[in-house]
């Protein structure tokens, strides 16, 4: 996850206009801009390498709150990054939409567990991520199912938002395992336990 360095993935009010909040693409440029560092490039690639599964919460998905109103398929277009099934975190029933190059988004009402047990039989062998946001990737650190966490941190200050950690106990023990960088970003691997 992309990180301000007061502990925010996402500026204060997002919407369709500002998917991230205000501020909330500055926390992407190292990955997005070109040219790109060595480092940043390596954790670009590293960020983008195919996964079996995903899971992420509704707000990743999109701006929409509530029932479903119309035929929102995510922030991504017709071929977004996934290439594999991504479950999604909901508390209103929809049916799966297909797209491009293997992408299907499942809605997932049912919980955290059932989304994760879900994404764990799509990808069989291979890893699942749990892909984002801060309210999710926080709910299962909590459930102690993350065993590993990328965190990007960006010199950015915004102040307000979607704060990573919040309500996960201050006992949490992340294990710094690689660390690299550039002059946009740090690049920190944590082993979790």
């Amino acid at each position: 996850m992309s990180i301000s360095l007061d502990g925010y993935v996402a500026g204060p009010d997002q919407n369709l206009e500002h998917p991230l909040g205000r501020g909330g693409m500055d926390l992407h440029h190292w990955h997005l801009d070109e040219p790109l560092n060595e480092a940043d490039a390596r954790a670009r690639d590293l960020l983008l390498r195919p996964r079996g599964a995903y899971v992420m919460g509704r707000n990743m998905f999109g701006p929409l709150r509530g029932s479903w109103q119309d035929d929102w398929r995510g922030w991504w277009g017709d071929d977004p990054p996934y290439h594999a099934p991504v479950f999604v975190l909901t508390h209103f029933e929809r049916d799966p939409v297909e797209l491009a190059g293997g992408t299907t988004f499942h809605f997932v009402t049912d919980g955290i567990e059932a989304a994760l047990d879900q994404a764990k039989a799509a990808a069989g062998h291979k890893n699942v991520e749990i892909a984002g946001g801060a309210s999710t990737v926080n709910a299962y650190l909590r459930a102690g199912a993350i065993d590993e966490l990328w965190l990007h941190i960006t010199p950015v200050l915004l102040g307000a938002g979607e704060r990573l950690f919040d309500g996960v106990s201050p006992t949490l023990a992340l294990v710094p395992v690689q660390v690299q960088g550039s002059p946009a970003v740090t690049h920190i691997k944590y082993r979790i336990g």
